[in-house]
């Protein structure tokens, strides 16, 4: 039975590239693959493999002092999600441009939001109708899965953020609940942060990210549309059923299907459907 893992830790490591060394022959030697990313801030990565290998992963890497406790989310794979196994060393495990704004602690991150458990969501927005949810996540992500309602801010990449922050196109949101969210929380760790070192008063962020809010609620929630992930399986849904929010590029129809842009010079991500799919690769073939 195959496995996809995706984990975090924000914790302080002295020496990232002995984790870096540590961690990719680890995974070498439990014939894993996938992504991962160590700093000085702590880990992040996305691996998969059979399960038993899987659970092996885990329970020697929750065995390294700073990352005992971590939390892993687990989901169905097909042993195809990831070509070849990457581990490097970099400045940020998420990548907002911002290394030096970061502080960490065995805790986490320091002066990030409240961490607020899916069940924890539905009470905030009951007793606060003004709170919003704001999407960490690149818009293309949004376009085939978000909450209802929420804001989805006009990025390309994360550290696009940054830049939005300091030109202050959410400042009205300063004295608003906002409720931060992101695929499995990593992001909005930071952002959290972010938004918070900038003056905004009342930061929360969906602990476990739209992972655990699925795994909670299903189809039956705030949640709609399906999930993009950053693997080989482009997207993942909660359940049968889930509601297709997603528009293809080419030709207007519903669609949840996620796929690189047709024009090799172009790095964007497109929704495109099943039917369409063929067209735009025969495209990428010519150009």
């Amino acid at each position: 039975m195959q496995k996809v893992l995706l984990f975090y830790r924000f914790t302080p490591i002295a020496d990232p590239e002995a984790v870096r060394l540590w961690q990719h022959a680890l995974c070498e030697s439990l014939g894993l693959t996938g992504r991962i990313l160590v700093s000085r801030h702590g880990i992040n990565g996305t691996v998969g493999g059979d399960m038993a290998a899987c659970k092996r992963y885990v329970r020697a890497t929750r065995g390294y002092s700073g990352f005992h406790g971590m939390d892993v989310k687990w989901s169905s794979g097909t042993g195809e999600e990831f070509p070849r196994l990457s581990v490097k060393a970099r400045d940020e495990i998420v990548s907002f441009g911002a290394p030096e704004e970061l502080e960490v602690d065995a805790e986490g991150v320091v002066g990030g939001g409240r961490h607020l458990k899916p069940g924890e969501l539905h009470a905030l927005l009951e007793a606060r109708p003004d709170a919003v949810m704001f999407d960490g996540r690149n818009r293309f992500e949004a376009e085939v899965g978000r909450f209802k309602d929420a804001i989805v801010p006009d990025v390309d990449t994360t550290k696009d953020f940054v830049r939005l922050l300091d030109e202050g196109v959410y400042d009205h949101l300063k004295d608003t609940p906002v409720v931060t969210y992101c695929t499995g929380g990593i992001r909005c760790e930071v952002l959290s942060s972010l938004m918070r070192s900038r003056g905004f008063q009342d930061v929360y962020q969906l602990d476990g990210g739209i992972v655990r809010y699925g795994e909670s609620f299903g189809n039956g929630g705030l949640w709609e549309g399906s999930l993009y992930v950053f693997d080989g399986r482009g997207t993942m849904d909660f359940g049968d059923g889930a509601a297709v929010v997603g528009t293809c590029h080419r030709c207007g129809a519903g669609t949840n299907r996620v796929a690189n842009c047709a024009d090799r010079s172009c790095r964007r991500q497109l929704t495109t459907c099943d039917g369409c799919a063929p067209a735009c690769e025969a495209h990428a073939a010519l150009v």
